[in-house]
């Protein structure tokens, strides 16, 4: 059984430090028996990037909608887990107000960092909280999932203008905000003609940021983890994309001359 003691020596051994920012996806099951279960995994995180922050998704992309379309940061549960459900209910955690892809924070500037996402009308719009990610030297740190939950080449996707990847229409929400009232705002969702979810396509990065020192794997508890630059997954990312808009769906395997 794990300890706080254990998993903040794993985030150290990773090379992560207290002033890291650290955008975390997470399978809570992946890292095995904690004692004290989640909760202890949160503490673990918020303790150790004491002078840092520490990032979670919220997303709610799965429930809202056409007809379900009122979006309140306060009650609405996040559908990617029980760590960002916590998580995002903790003192000092600010969430931000974007429909669809929220993201909750806590530690330096958490407040300034999710402001604006109300009049966000893409899912990681650029100069949205998904896209700053390489502004703040962020890690991305993956336990127990691979690419296909990294909602950062999303954002990467949608500043190189991939197309086909959003709906033509937009779908109308209202977001609860601060002060009680209710802002209507459009939002394109993720869309794309190859498959219901285009993150599917993701894992095909993998090889290319492993050898490029974009990411590297890592351990949590018992988890298989990836931990990725934020900064260096741009780049090496951007790089395919110039030479192959579409290479993600168009190749069955990436070719080396496209991240080389």
């Amino acid at each position: 059984m794990f300890t706080k003691k254990d998993l903040t020596d794993d985030l150290k051994n990773m090379g992560l430090l207290s002033t890291d920012s650290v955008l975390i996806h997470s399978s809570m099951k992946s890292i095995g028996e904690v004692e004290g279960r989640a909760d202890t995994v949160l503490d673990a995180f918020m303790e150790y990037f004491s002078e840092g922050r520490v990032m979670l998704p919220t997303h709610t992309w799965k429930q809202m909608s056409e007809e379900y379309n009122v979006f309140d940061p306060e009650t609405e549960p996040a559908c990617v887990g029980i760590l960002p459900n916590l998580f995002m209910r903790r003192e000092g955690v600010v969430r931000s107000l974007h429909p669809t892809h929220s993201m909750a924070v806590y530690g330096k500037d958490a407040e300034e960092y999710v402001r604006g996402e109300e009049n966000c009308t893409t899912p990681c719009t650029p100069s949205g909280c998904w896209d700053r990610l390489r502004d703040i030297n962020a890690k991305i740190l993956l336990i127990g999932v691979n690419h296909i939950r990294n909602t950062y080449i999303h954002s990467i996707e949608e500043v190189f203008d991939v197309p086909e990847r959003l709906t033509e229409k937009p779908v109308d929400f209202k977001i609860k905000m601060p002060d009680g009232t209710l802002k209507k705002v459009s939002v394109h969702r993720h869309y794309s003609p190859h498959t219901a979810h285009i993150s599917e396509y993701f894992d095909k990065f993998t090889r290319a940021y492993y050898e490029t020192g974009a990411a590297k794997p890592v351990k949590f508890g018992d988890a298989d983890c990836i931990l990725c630059d934020a900064k260096k997954l741009f780049e090496v990312t951007g790089r395919m994309l110039s030479k192959g808009i579409d290479c993600v769906t168009q190749q069955g395997e990436i070719a080396e001359e496209f991240w080389r």
